[in-house]
């Protein structure tokens, strides 16, 4: 990981991620391989960045666990870069981040959409809970201390939130095991 990180910030999940993808080019190239793109060449040609960078980026996402070199050539020998289910599990990261930037645009300025593949209908993705299906983007989510918080962070977020009782947690329950549609739905608790 990159090692910019404050020591007060070690234990902050936004600082973390962006020690893992925070830069521009690893954006980019992380939004590249999403597209299918796994070779130098490819990255290379699509960004115009220059090989050091490249190959300095690529280094850091391939120790970073984000994606995986693998040969796919042999004489002489080449690899691509194929993501790995970390590097995976960032795509709702980038689609937030591209329907943020398209939010700002009018929609005839949109060089870049996301739609669903079967219907090409244009999508706008949304941040939810799993547990009850609530939209989470407002001022009704907070960031609140964790169970590993340290003393500093129990302090920062002291007033955040009540602590959860037995009602609180029975309520939450009781809206996850209940469909939108009022329809009882299996939630493991």
């Amino acid at each position: 990981m990159v090692s910019r990180i404050r020591l007060e910030d070690r234990e902050c999940p936004l600082s973390t991620a962006l020690g893992y993808a925070g830069e521009w080019w690893t954006l980019l190239i992380l939004h590249d391989a999403f597209d299918g793109y796994t070779r130098f060449d490819q990255f290379q040609e699509n960004m115009g960045i220059s090989s050091s960078m490249l190959t300095a980026r690529l280094k850091t996402l391939v120790t970073n666990g984000l994606l995986e070199r693998r040969p796919y050539q042999t004489n002489p020998v080449r690899y691509e870069y194929v993501l790995t289910d970390l590097g995976r599990s960032l795509r709702p990261v980038l689609l937030a981040l591209a329907a943020w930037g398209n939010s700002r645009l009018d929609p005839a300025e949109r060089s870049m959409v996301l739609v669903d593949a079967a219907t090409g209908v244009e999508v706008d993705p949304v941040l939810v809970d799993r547990t009850t299906g609530r939209r989470v983007d407002n001022e009704n989510f907070v960031f609140t201390a964790g169970p590993a918080a340290s003393e500093s962070f129990r302090t920062r977020y002291a007033d955040t939130v009540p602590a959860a009782t037995d009602a609180t947690d029975a309520a939450v329950r009781r809206t996850a095991d209940s469909a939108p549609d009022g329809r009882k739905r299996s939630v493991e608790h």
